[in-house]
């Protein structure tokens, strides 16, 4: 069996470690989204004519970063762990036993876009339109440090490319996680900043943002290992069900009239 296929490689998810202080792979894949959103964004800032300024666009990254971190936890133990919440209510605050949820993330974002955008007297839609096209560098970069962790794999299969993950048991899987940093961060990157210099109604390039996300999501879904602990519902999971509302009012936004 294992010589048929791909065995994953048991990557330390430790990159160095000094004394207590420890820099792990997924630290670091959220540090590169951070980094690529802040390129991006001090780029259009430096262009002439933008309406932003470095120091708005540092307010930005600060508080949507504290959207994701605070949203993306609480999002995790509301979606995927109440049940553990219930039992524990200090469970919210044990990260090391639960993950980060994308929707919850999203949630906490578009909070921190409410907030600048009052602060700074923009619509919400010129600050989400902003937005929407760096999120897929956090999106396939944490992607793929869910792969260096061998975590979130995907289901058994017998497709050539299937990957022994032995935290999984000895059958090939489905390496889900690199088919979502395929589709949601390098096809949904170029995607949208393509779209983006192609429209200038508002909302448009976020809606294609929640409908790209929603599509891959809800497709690689199918592929990708349900949590042990989590039923589905009408044959789908969780993070489909999530996704559903996402394609709805993506849809909405791109399709109805400019005003």
């Amino acid at each position: 069996m294992t010589e048929s296929y791909f065995v994953f490689p048991q990557i330390d998810p430790v990159i160095v470690e000094i004394g207590p202080l420890a820099l792990r792979w997924y630290g670091l894949m959220y540090l590169v989204g951070f980094l690529g959103a802040m390129w991006m964004l001090n780029r259009h800032a430096d262009k002439p004519g933008s309406a932003w300024t470095r120091e708005q666009v540092s307010d930005l990254l600060f508080y949507a970063f504290l959207g994701v971190v605070l949203g993306g936890r609480l999002g995790y133990v509301l979606f995927y762990g109440w049940q553990w919440l219930l039992e524990d209510p200090l469970y919210l605050f044990k990260i090391t036993n639960g993950g980060m949820s994308f929707h919850g993330g999203l949630i906490g974002v578009i909070v921190a876009m409410v907030w600048i955008a009052r602060r700074q007297q923009r619509t919400f839609w010129q600050v989400a339109d902003l937005v929407a096209p760096t999120i897929p560098i956090g999106l396939g970069a944490g992607r793929i440090g869910n792969f260096i962790n061998g975590e979130l794999w995907g289901r058994v299969t017998d497709v050539p490319w299937a990957m022994i993950f032995p935290g999984a048991g000895p059958l090939p899987r489905h390496p889900s996680q690199l088919y979502e940093a395929l589709l949601e961060g390098l096809v949904l990157f170029l995607l949208l900043n393509w779209y983006k210099q192609r429209t200038h109604k508002p909302g448009a390039v976020a809606g294609l943002f929640l409908v790209g996300y929603g599509c891959a999501r809800f497709l690689i879904e199918f592929v990708r290992q349900p949590d042990a602990h989590m039923s589905l519902y009408l044959g789908l999971s969780m993070g489909q069900l999530l996704t559903l509302p996402m394609l709805a009012y993506g849809g909405y936004l791109m399709m109805r009239p400019a005003r």
